[in-house]
């Protein structure tokens, strides 16, 4: 059972509303990540990479049942002999759009799909997508893991709910924008400490017609130490991350076991 990994975020820029031309750009990253001397133990995507948030077309352009995603990404888990968290897509089943990560492992066979529990507001996404109702949970190499997309992290009761069921490490695929960097930054940085669990997250860059994406993907450990992050540019950021430091500090700071449940109202 693996503790050690590598990890590779790609943080890339979106064309919007061209999901053959994303498609394309993500078998190219693969392509190349392929011939590196360094492997990948985990390949992690942005939130809406084959889309964008291009919402008022999402009927014409969704993913059918995710299919062409689906085979993207199992052809890129097999090729990189590599877990791939499928950032998220626009996924379309029957007459909704869900958005949607899906995870593969080395073998290319799909362990997980996580649709976005809480839908952003304020780009109207919960106008054209449906939200999900189940968590992203899930293992890697035998180690409990967990997905969320984006505004997720905002909530931190549901961060706290993977935290409770184990996960080391919570991978995180998002389409975030300025001005809210300091946001960002400081929000994963919490998730990490609070839950001494790893955070590893992935960004987009580039511009759409409302919105400039600040990238600055991160991997943070259980202490809430930066280990990796990105600037605001195409690129791939990478880190080894070692799962025992997160028995560690659990057992350094006996959080979990300190808590007073009765005392708590999460029902308001």
């Amino acid at each position: 059972m693996s503790q050690s990994w590598n990890v590779t975020l790609l943080q890339c820029d979106v064309v919007l509303g061209d999901p053959e031309r994303n498609r394309a750009n993500v078998r190219r990253v693969v392509e190349r990540l392929a011939g590196a001397e360094e492997k990948t133990d985990v390949l992690l995507l942005p939130e809406l990479w084959d889309t964008g948030y291009d919402l008022v077309r999402l009927d014409e352009i969704a993913d059918v049942d995710g299919k062409q995603a689906k085979h993207v990404l199992s052809e890129a888990a097999r090729q990189l002999n590599a877990y791939v968290i499928g950032g998220s897509v626009a996924e379309r089943i029957g007459d909704r759009v869900y958005n949607t990560t899906f995870v593969f492992d080395r073998s290319g066979e799909l362990i997980k799909r996580y649709a976005k529990v809480h839908l952003f507001r304020l780009m109207e996404e919960e106008k054209y997508v449906t939200p999900g109702d189940a968590a992203g949970l899930y293992e890697i190499d035998g180690q409990p893991v967990g997905a969320v997309i984006c505004y997720d992290i905002r909530f931190p009761e549901w961060i706290r709910t993977y935290a409770l069921k184990g996960t080391k490490v919570l991978f995180v695929s998002a389409e975030w924008p300025h001005p809210r960097l300091d946001h960002w930054r400081q929000l994963l940085i919490a998730r990490a400490i609070e839950n001494q669990m790893y955070v590893v997250a992935c960004n987009r860059v580039g511009d759409d017609r409302k919105s400039t994406f600040c990238g600055h993907s991160m991997v943070v450990n259980p202490w809430g130490q930066i280990i990796a992050e990105g600037l605001q540019k195409e690129e791939l950021v990478k880190a080894t991350i070692d799962l025992r430091l997160v028995d560690e500090v659990r057992g350094i700071i006996p959080v979990f076991s300190d808590r007073r449940t009765a005392l708590y109202d999460l029902q308001s």
